[in-house]
């Protein structure tokens, strides 16, 4: 594990989102450090997702501040906040069923050179040959390189849709670092996989940290949380209820008290 930083790479303030007269989030204040794993926890319902919308930009706060490497981010488009760096994972996995494997790692590489992802498909996939040919053998040699040390190597020229679970779930992480994120969101990517799926992803995340990649993860498996992560963030009825390393937000009794009987937070 990478030393400790003391540099916050991504700043929240206040955020805030209601859907008519209830708060998905209510002045939540978050501060991820370079380099850590920061995990976002909570029960269904808790606001998790929304927050991940928001900082990528799907969706738009009501009010509060985000900042990024010092640039302000509320005003950008999801595309622009990609090309700062910021890239995510979704907790219902979305990718090119018809596409192969390394296609769509390529799709993520183009993101960071068209205005939209709809753009990155037509480039990659319905012009070919690329117009520049080795930019296209770059870009390609980059997938794999990618989907190797996604351990999805041999799968390259397989179709996505005839992927195990496990593995798309790797594949979509993937094409997340295609766009060379310096922060990653990762929406519940343990959702649905067996034990030694999850322990492989454990050891996945790891590496990508190691790599230089901060790391933001929600997450309802507690084994994978606590086993990796640097600071935890516990959310409840939109609100932030505790923040800590894993040895301290487990011991917390505010924590406790608010999840009560749920095995999974306890």
């Amino acid at each position: 594990m990478p030393e400790a930083s003391t540099h916050c790479t991504l700043h929240a303030e206040g955020l805030t989102k209601r859907f008519g007269g209830f708060y998905a989030l209510r002045d939540v204040t978050i501060d991820v450090q370079e380099g850590h794993i920061h995990a976002v926890i909570g029960p269904n319902g808790a606001g998790k997702t929304t927050l991940f919308n928001i900082l990528s930009g799907t969706l738009a706060a009501d009010s509060g501040e985000i900042t990024f490497e010092n640039q302000r981010l509320e005003m950008l488009k999801p595309y622009r906040r990609t090309a700062l760096g910021i890239a995510r994972t979704f907790q219902n996995i979305r990718l090119f069923e018809h596409m192969t494997v390394i296609e769509n790692v390529m799709v993520g590489a183009h993101s960071r050179s068209y205005p939209a992802l709809w753009g990155a498909f037509f480039g990659s996939v319905l012009h070919r040959p690329f117009a520049r040919p080795a930019v296209e053998k770059t870009m390609r040699n980059r997938a794999f390189e990618l989907l190797d040390f996604m351990g999805l190597g041999q799968k390259m020229n397989e179709d996505a849709e005839d992927l195990a679970y496990g593995e798309r779930r790797r594949l979509e992480i993937a094409r997340a670092l295609a766009i060379e994120p310096r922060l990653l969101l990762l929406d519940e990517p343990a959702a649905g996989m067996n034990p030694n799926e999850t322990h492989e992803l454990d050891e996945h995340i790891k590496r990508i940290r190691d790599r230089g990649v901060t790391i933001v993860l929600v997450e309802h498996d507690m084994n994978l949380v606590m086993g990796i992560s640097d600071q935890i963030t516990v959310l409840n009825f939109g609100e932030k209820i505790a923040e800590g390393p894993p040895s301290a937000v487990q011991s917390d009794p505010v924590v406790i008290e608010a999840y009560l009987g749920e095995e999974e937070v306890l």
